[in-house]
């Protein structure tokens, strides 16, 4: 089996929007709950599944060569990425995401320290890496990586943040300033969030919306100060977003296709009712130069679009045959979404029909082939 269809789960996170994946996928808006997130893929977490309810992690373990090919070789008998339609009313976590040698690790200390793998307590899930690439589908709003220092100063000092905060951020950068935020009293977190909110006004109009939604979805959490620490970013639809692992960011509004290695490791410092792990999240962080990019899209034939990336992990396209016969000549196992119209996907001997919000999976080795006025992303290794 080489070319199948895929259901896959919709996860239901508080954030997640009511309309857009509903829409995509044409069922009754509003939808029953929040759905935050379309995941296509293998991950154990929540794998994508074929039509008589197998997973397709559970495929793919039983024959990695031949769904995956030579990147059975580099990566094992798993899937190495795994993409999403992320689709955001409120804003996420402030988070980042571990390199691999920190994931490896960190998950080691757990397993060592006894903490159950579904723990709500637990940082470390898998022992990957997370790098990610978001694509805007709507205009985004996101917080991405660090201002510069004197810019982030300038906004703190606007809204009083505590002295030590600013001598944190003056002495040691804004890693420092994250750690003294984080490390607050309760009670003086509060009263700093409080505080920031009534002297919203002192702040450039973009960043005053943006404390008062933050601090409207959690009241009283210092996370609102930490978010003048970061770059403050809207995308259009159509642009990238490149984060690597040591980034902090939080995606605040908006729909995207996201794909990334294979992991669901996150490591959390507010905005949240999660768990949060200050000295882990830290840690991550290091010296706080790793750089998220916007990234513009490429053009590398006239119906397919690329987001060029610094990883061997994920390749993600855009395929828009408009109404004609494409090959868009990508390698490996791909998992296919048609986020709009229809497309036919046929490997010269078995088709299949995608309609909006719809997806399958295509085996290394396969053609690809997509027909149809519709638009799909391909996630490919």
């Amino acid at each position: 089996m080489t070319l199948f269809a895929l259901r896959c789960a919709v996860r239901p996170y508080a954030w997640g929007s009511r309309e857009f994946i509903a829409a995509m996928q044409g069922r009754s808006v509003p939808s029953a709950g929040p759905e935050a997130e379309l995941w296509i893929g293998a991950h154990p977490g929540d794998p994508s599944r074929d039509g008589t309810g197998r997973g397709l992690d559970e495929l793919i373990a039983q024959a990695p060569r031949a769904l995956l090919g030579a990147a059975a070789d580099r990566f094992g008998a798993r899937l190495p990425y795994l993409m999403k339609v992320l689709a955001a009313a409120s804003p996420l976590s402030l988070q980042a995401h571990p390199d691999l040698a920190r994931a490896q690790a960190g998950y080691a200390a757990e397993d060592a320290a006894g903490v159950a793998p579904d723990s709500a307590e637990r940082s470390y899930v898998d022992r990957n890496h997370k790098p990610e690439l978001l694509v805007a589908l709507t205009p985004f709003d996101a917080l991405c990586g660090f201002r510069p220092a004197a810019q982030a100063r300038e906004l703190l000092g606007a809204v009083a943040a505590p002295a030590g905060v600013l001598a944190a951020l003056d002495a040691g950068g804004p890693v420092a300033a994250v750690g003294a935020l984080l490390a607050l009293p309760r009670e003086t977190a509060a009263a700093a969030a409080a505080q920031a909110l009534a002297l919203a006004d002192r702040l450039p109009a973009a960043e005053a919306v943006l404390v008062r939604r933050l601090e409207e979805a959690f009241p009283g959490d210092v996370g609102v100060l930490v978010a003048l620490l970061l770059t403050h970013l809207t995308l259009a639809p159509g642009e990238g977003l490149w984060v690597p692992p040591g980034v902090m960011h939080a995606y605040v509004r908006g729909a995207g296709i996201e794909v990334m290695a294979a992991s669901d490791n996150v490591l959390r410092g507010g905005l949240t009712g999660k768990h949060v792990n200050v000295p882990e999240l830290l840690a991550v962080l290091g010296d706080g130069s790793a750089a998220p990019a916007v990234i513009a899209p490429v053009e590398i034939g006239p119906e397919v679009t690329t987001w060029p990336v610094p990883v061997d992990d994920f390749a993600l396209h855009r395929v828009s045959p408009g109404g004609r016969r494409c090959e868009p000549g990508l390698d490996g196992a791909r998992v296919v979404l048609c986020v709009a119209g229809e497309l036919v996907l046929g490997d010269g001997a078995d088709e299949i029909r995608l309609g909006a919000g719809q997806a399958a999976f295509v085996a290394a080795g396969t053609p690809l082939e997509l027909t149809g006025t519709g638009t799909a992303f391909v996630a490919s290794r």
